[in-house]
């Protein structure tokens, strides 16, 4: 059998395969998560923090199963997705119109959100509820901010999460190799939600909250996964918005998607064309991803 190709942005082969097939032969009584953390364990697949990817590897095996390629145990309890993807309860929060300038709500706080919070279950509540795109839960290394002005009233939340694993502009303005992009894909992150609160008028908000957070960003990273981000990325959808307030912020516009999304296949468009932003967090980053 000749297998060679990318899952989820990371070479696989039929060795892999091989491995996997025979692990449930030789341990039928296994449950996925004990399957997934020897396979973690065999092939390094640890984040700098020394912790196994659990759920990267799950899901890899869930798209190998979804292929035909291999037969997974029966569930032991109802997927944890399901309980992740309910539809969050709502929490209360003040929605009155708030119309003032930038001074009047600085300094602002960026709140980390940390799981299990009352700052995450309004967190999770405000962009399922106002942001256009919704959201329901995370996979893979994520950070999320929930931004307030002096007196602590939410004005903005903010979520950062995996880069996508292929962007042709983006990999030309990094001039990166394929196996550079393999190596260094961690280093980036993706800002996927970004939302100002409906009822919230401040101008030039949104460019200072990018601005404030791409200064702490990298460090963030670095303090929860034990490895920094050298460039962001975020993908505005043409038809809803201009990209102003990244423009103000210093991102640079360096192409559109071509409309497949991250999992279409065939090259016909499946989507939205949408204008990639980008943003070095430091002057050296070609070099750093290896460019």
């Amino acid at each position: 059998m000749r297998i060679d190709t990318l899952i989820q942005g990371r070479p696989f082969s039929a060795r892999k395969l091989v491995q996997i097939r025979t692990l449930l032969v030789e341990h039928p009584t296994w449950h996925r998560t004990r399957l997934s953390r020897e396979l973690c364990g065999r092939w390094g697949w640890r984040n700098e923090a020394g912790e196994l990817k659990d759920m990267a590897c799950r899901s890899l095996l869930l798209k190998l199963q979804d292929r035909g390629w291999i037969q997974l145990p029966a569930r032991q309890r109802a997927s944890v997705n399901g309980w992740r993807n309910r539809t969050p309860v709502e929490v209360p929060h003040e929605d009155r119109p708030f119309h003032t300038s930038l001074e009047a709500v600085r300094p602002l706080s960026m709140h980390r959100v940390t799981p299990g919070s009352p700052e995450a279950r309004l967190f999770q509540f405000l962009l399922h509820r106002y942001h256009y795109l919704s959201h329901r839960n995370c996979v893979g290394e994520n950070l999320k901010y929930l931004v307030s002005e002096r007196h602590g009233r939410p004005l903005a939340c903010l979520l950062f999460g995996s880069a996508a694993w292929k962007c042709r502009s983006r990999d030309a303005f990094i001039g990166w190799s394929k196996l550079s992009q393999q190596h260094s894909l961690r280093l980036l992150t993706n800002n996927t939600r970004f939302l100002i609160l409906p009822w919230v008028r401040v101008p030039h908000l949104a460019s200072h909250i990018l601005s404030l957070i791409t200064r702490r960003l990298s460090g963030d990273w670095q303090d929860k996964y034990g490895h920094p981000i050298h460039l962001v990325e975020t993908f505005v959808q043409r038809d809803h918005f201009a990209g102003t307030c990244y423009r103000a912020a210093g991102w640079i516009p360096v192409g559109t998607t071509t409309g497949r999304g991250r999992n279409a296949p065939g090259m016909a468009a499946q989507g939205p064309f949408k204008e990639v932003f980008l943003k070095p967090l430091r002057a050296d980053f070609r070099q750093r991803l290896g460019a």
